[in-house]
Parts: structure tokens; sequence; C-alpha cells
């Protein structure tokens, strides 16, 4: 019996089929013939049965999967305020406007208008970072990882970096404090036990060698009952007396007191500077509510070190960046102002019964859901273990699996959760602008 894929068309039959040469005119000639190789694979894939839906068809569907971006916006029902996976922070309006304005053409990225001649691009954010912060001077790269591992190289390379052990934490995609510690050439040290550390362990620790002690803010976890550790301000009064640096990893970069609004046990920046460490390295997707990026404050020496080191090029922050984070600090001059318009700190921030009126608005129309009382997520590695009360539209559903998928294969896709057997959206990260078009994908037949 003649095997059915030996039958299977060639490439070049398929192409000049009517119902698919035409392709040829509206895509890149290697698209369309890419889409064709898939389309010939799954069928022998099926042992070399036709598809179902005919090949012009197959094909044009290969074509529509091809041409889809990968990075594509989606819209956050799962109440996760910085959620990692969906790219934590929304940029601000003025920041998208920064950003676009930068993108359309050519900008003084390196350019000293001033004295028209070269310049540098670690000058933009740095005079906002030190009006905001309280620091010296500041130096921006592109995450916080960056951050501290240019800031461990510049002031720890080749001597010893003391840390607690209940402070050798893991952060997001695997990467731990103590592999990134051993890449900037700098001595891992540890010292104390996972739960309790005294000064009495750094002092025994100090030696010739050592260069830096470095305090870990724990962003991600809590640790809580019979524990003990030494806070930063007595750290770094322990690293100055010893003619040695204090380098401070706060993680998430918080620029307002949030305690007002139940949100409490994250130091501020400013906290941070103020507290006698050298160096402050924190991130700027996350409590910031800027770009992803590495930033670095602390002092004019410190921070000298950190932007002649040689691995400052390879973590550099690019004009994009630098434009959205210069018009997302720039907002926080003003509280209010920062509250209002950056979206992180808006949704951290908003008052109950404004998230309950757009759950009602979700709701509307839709007999099988309910509002439910729940906890809304900070996410991103900040604020460990604090919850946000919440209202939730939960609706049933025969299949909730099915139900989940169908919300993230519209276009915009919507990512969901489900809980005690629902699927339920949470309003807090749903923009009000985006409530008409998660009600039309949950309402529509299919």
């Amino acid at each position: 019996m003649t095997d059915p894929r030996r039958r299977l068309p060639a490439v070049d039959a398929l192409l000049a089929e009517p119902g698919v040469a035409p392709l040829l005119a509206e895509h890149p000639r290697a698209l369309v013939v890419k889409a064709v190789r898939e389309a010939v694979d799954q069928a022998r894939a099926h042992g070399g049965t036709v598809p179902v839906e005919g090949w012009d068809a197959a094909v044009r569907a290969a074509v529509a999967r091809l041409t889809v971006p990968s990075l594509a916006p989606v819209i956050n029902a799962t109440g996760v305020v910085l959620h990692t996976n969906l790219g934590r922070a929304p940029l601000a309006p003025a920041a998208i406007a920064a950003l676009t304005r930068v993108a359309a053409g050519y900008s003084a990225l390196e350019y000293d208008l001033g004295r028209g001649a070269r310049g540098s691009r670690h000058a933009h954010c740095r005079d906002l970072l030190v009006e905001l912060t309280g620091a010296a001077d500041a130096l921006v790269v592109n995450n916080a990882a960056g951050a501290v591992l240019l800031a461990l190289s510049a002031l720890a390379r080749g001597g010893d970096a003391i840390v607690s052990r209940g402070e050798l934490v893991e952060i997001g995609g695997s990467f731990r404090i103590p592999d990134i510690m051993a890449r900037s050439g700098a001595q891992l040290v540890e010292v104390g036990t996972t739960n309790r550390t005294h000064r009495k362990d750094y002092e025994s620790a100090l030696g010739d060698g050592t260069r830096v002690l470095l305090k870990v803010h724990r962003s991600n976890f809590e640790v809580r009952g019979f524990t003990t550790d030494v806070p930063v301000a007595e750290l770094a009064e322990l690293a100055h007396a010893r003619g040695v640096a204090c380098l401070y990893d706060l993680g998430s970069g918080l620029l307002l007191d949030l305690g007002k609004w139940g949100l409490s046990g994250e130091p501020t920046v400013r906290e941070a500077v103020a507290s006698g460490a050298d160096v402050v390295a924190f991130s700027g997707d996350k409590l910031l509510g800027g770009p992803q990026a590495g930033i670095l404050v602390g002092t004019t020496e410190a921070i000298a070190a950190c932007r002649a080191d040689p691995l400052a090029r390879t973590v550099r922050a690019d004009k994009l960046t630098l434009a959205a984070l210069e018009a997302t600090l720039a907002l926080y001059r003003d509280p209010d102002v920062a509250r209002r318009e950056i979206p992180v700190l808006r949704m951290l921030t908003e008052d109950l019964e404004g998230v309950k009126r757009r759950a009602e608005a979700l709701k509307k129309g839709m007999g099988d859901a309910e509002l439910v009382e729940g906890e809304s997520e900070v996410g991103g590695g900040s604020f460990p273990g604090a919850k946000l009360k919440t209202w939730l539209v939960a609706v049933w559903h025969p299949e909730t699996g099915n139900l989940v998928a169908k919300l993230r294969a519209n276009d915009p896709p919507i990512i969901a959760r489900i809980a005690d057997g629902r699927v339920v959206l949470d309003p807090r990260t749903i923009f009000p602008d985006q409530i008409d078009t998660v009600r039309a994908a949950l309402t529509a037949d299919g």
C-alpha cells in the first residue's frame, strides 16, 4: 500500500494554488513559504491526511499565526498589580509620550546640547534621582540584577563581600544573590544563620580582604518568629568604621510612603539613602512604576566607581528606558500627581468603592456571575504577604478551564484565574477603558 504522505503536494505546487498565490503579494515570500511548509508538515504528522479545512485555509491560518507578534498586549484580570509574567509596571501616559517622542527620531542621548560636544547618557535621570532620593549621585542601568552586579564589581572585585545567610535570596527566573556575587568577582563571605544574624557576626568576618558589607532587603518573602538581623544604618556605621563600603540591595524602589493605604514594611529609597549606605540599588519597574531599569544611588565616590567600571557599558540603559524613566520620575515631584498618573500607584491606593463600581460594570448583563469580596496582591517581589481588599467578579462555568482558555485567546488576550471552582476577574488591575472589552469576551458565544 502506498504511504499517503507520498501524495502530499510540493511546496511550489501549493504556492501556485489560486487561493495561496495572492498571499505572495500581501506578505514576504519567505513568510508564505514557511506557512506552506508548516501546513504540509502538519499534514505529514497526521499520516498524510489533507487538512479538513482545505489547503488554502490551512496555509492562510499558518500565515495568520506567523504574523502575530509574540509580545502582545494583554488585559490583566488577575488582581496582581506587579505581575512579572505580564510585564510588571504599566507606564504612565507621560512616560509613554516621552518614549514615543524619543523613539520617533534622533535624540541627545550622548550629546551635550549646551557645549555642542559629546555628552554622557548617564546624565539623564541623574538630577531627578538626586532630587527625589537625597543621594549625592545616581546611575541608571538596564535592570536591578545588573545594578547589583555592577556595584559589587566596582566596590568589591578581588575582595570579600560579607552578607547574612538570611539574605542570600533567589529572585525571579532562578537568579540568586550568590551567583550574581560570583560573577562580579567578589568573594562571598556568609555570616549568621538563616533566621538570626548579629552585628558580632559581621565584626568577626571583617578582615584585610573585606571590601563590602552587603545588605539585601527581603522584598519577596518574610521571615517571622525567632529572628534577628542588623539594620542597614548599623551595618553602614560598622562598614565605615572599618574603611569599607556598605551596599544596600533594596529591591522594589518605593519612592512614596504607602502606609496610609495599609502597605507598610517596605522602606522608601530616601530612607535607604538616609541610612548611610554608600550605594542603594533598586528596580525601576516595580513600586517606582516605570520601565525596566536598575538604579544605583549613593555617595559621589561610590557611584563614580560604578560609572567607571568596565561592566557599566555592558549593563547600560538604552534611550527608550531613559526617556520613560525620566518622565516617570518627574511625576514624583508632586506626590498627588504621581499617585494619580502612575498606574501602579493608582491601583495600589485606589478606594475600594472605585474597584466595586468597575466590578458592577463588568458584571452587568451576566446572569451567571456574582460579586464576591476578595484580595488583590502587590506582586513583583514587593510587600510580601500584603493583601489588598477587592471585589471580584466570579463567573460560574461548567468547564472553567475552557473559559479561561477562551479569554486567553481573545483579542486582546484576557488573563484571569480560577478560584473555588469559578473563573474570577479582579477589576483592580482592569483599566476602566477595558471593562467593555472583558464583558464582551465573557458574554460572546462559543
